[in-house]
């Protein structure tokens, strides 16, 4: 078996590919057109040599009932699931525009209404995905499409955890280094407060212009979410708001309790913030973390990776 599909070619006797999207880690991303409602659509294409893996394609798997279980304005749908040709595949609404993190790379920074804006749409999507008792565990500027009205799409739910999973990653940890939740670098239990972390990565990201731990490898960005405070973006900034400051402090709060507790109280501050109202975050002290900090460490990737939790833990204990 070899990797890949031609201009031309039928996937499942109804998807005829028009050209490459992209490439990832896992799988595949092919323009298609359905011949039966004569659409375009993305499909995600597991990579053959994943095919053999049951837990890739569980995860694979997952990801289409996931995502096929909620439906929202800012998630990107999914249609249709199956094997072709030895491997998997998934079928899900074409969104064209470009990702959060080119439009970073090519226009730099946000302005603060911008980075608020698509933060409500992102949160708008995680809180139905909560609502259905999801935890994305891989929010990323990387995963967050927005396109040519600027909406925002939030895709990729290959590694979600529905609560009442009985699927469990032992012995990893899961999710990309530079959005990773310090329970999550550290293997621990995630919860919606997970996914709020790393909303909290995206918008230091949009007001910034760059995540706020980067380094050489994986395991040591893991590291400084665990072990370093990050610089704020009103130090980073100057002339940042003081209360989207504050607001991000919060939501990249080391302990899960000193957090947001949900979507819902997020977007109530970004809201509160835009109108000059009074906020939640404005109580939070971050020296209520530094506590939590243990010791410098530095690195970084941008793509989901499965990290050996023992790494981590053996790194973090020396």
């Amino acid at each position: 078996m070899t990797d890949g599909f031609d201009k031309g070619q039928v996937i499942a006797g109804r998807y005829r590919v028009l050209r490459r999207l992209g490439v990832g880690g896992m799988a595949d991303v092919y323009l298609a057109e359905d011949g039966t409602l004569g659409r375009q659509v993305a499909v995600k294409v597991l990579l053959k040599r994943y095919s053999g893996d049951a837990q890739f394609v569980e995860r694979f798997r997952r990801e289409a009932q996931a995502a096929a279980s909620i439906s929202h304005p800012n998630i990107v749908n999914i249609y249709d699931w199956g094997p072709v040709d030895g491997t998997y595949y998934i079928v899900m609404e074409y969104v064209e525009g470009e990702t959060l993190k080119d439009r970073i790379r090519r226009e730099g920074r946000c302005s603060p209404g911008e980075a608020v804006r698509v933060t409500l749409e992102l949160l708008a999507a995680v809180q139905v995905a909560h609502g259905a008792h999801i935890v994305h565990r891989d929010i990323k500027s990387q995963n967050i499409l927005i396109d040519s009205a600027g909406t925002v799409k939030v895709t990729d739910f290959g590694i979600a955890k529905a609560d009442n999973s009985q699927m469990t990653e032992a012995g990893s940890i899961l999710g990309t280094a530079q959005y990773l939740a310090p329970e999550q670098a550290r293997g621990e239990p995630v919860d919606e407060r997970t996914d709020l972390y790393s909303v909290g990565v995206v918008l230091y990201e949009m007001l910034t212009g760059a995540v706020p731990f980067l380094g050489d490898s994986a395991v040591t960005v893991a590291l400084k979410h665990v072990n370093e405070q990050p610089t704020e973006p009103a130090e980073v900034v100057p002339g940042m708001p003081h209360s989207l400051n504050q607001i991000v402090l919060k939501a990249l709060a080391k302990d899960p309790d000193h957090r947001y507790r949900n979507a819902a109280e997020f977007s109530a501050d970004l809201i509160a913030a835009r109108s000059g109202g009074p906020l939640l975050a404005g109580a939070y002290d971050p020296d209520l973390d530094r506590t939590l900090v243990q010791s410098p460490a530095a690195g970084a990737e941008s793509t989901t990776r499965v990290l050996p939790r023992a790494a981590v833990a053996g790194a973090a204990a020396g």
